[in-house]
């Protein structure tokens, strides 16, 4: 993980150096490539949790056991998905205010702070009653 660390680092400096080289004309470029380098590596991260989590339910089912009840997630989980969506944050708040000024930024904020709301929301008791009445009606139908 440290060895992933050092190399998106030497990525920043590359792109920092390659900005002051070629000016500011670039930059736009430049951040965008880096961006997509940092959205690459998410990615993939996320896709290793997805698969590892998902083989560890089929194991647990295997061996006799029951599917545990999801909570509202790990620290991990919230903490990543919180790290995730203010990084995805600072592109979609440029697009906003290029696009349409002070409203652009609202509409880009409400809509990350809405996102964080639903995904907070899973973990309440209430919620995840609502969702296991609809998981169990849909397999009975």
């Amino acid at each position: 993980m440290e060895a992933r660390d050092s190399e998106l680092k030497q990525e920043l400096d590359a792109t920092l150096q390659a900005r002051s080289e070629l000016g500011p004309e670039y930059e736009s470029a430049l951040i965008d490539s880096f961006l997509e380098k940092v959205e690459q590596r998410l990615d993939g991260t996320l896709d290793r949790r997805v698969r590892r989590h998902f083989a560890e339910q089929q194991m647990v089912v295997a061996r006799g056991g029951t599917q545990p009840v999801r909570t509202g997630g790990t620290f991990g989980e919230r903490f990543g998905f919180g790290v995730v969506s203010l990084v995805l944050a600072i592109p979609l708040s440029a697009i906003g205010v290029a696009n349409a000024g002070i409203d652009g930024l609202v509409v880009a904020w409400l809509g990350i702070v809405g996102v964080n709301a639903v995904h907070a929301a899973r973990g309440l008791p209430w919620f995840r009653d609502k969702q296991r009445e609809r998981t169990s009606s849909d397999w009975e139908a």
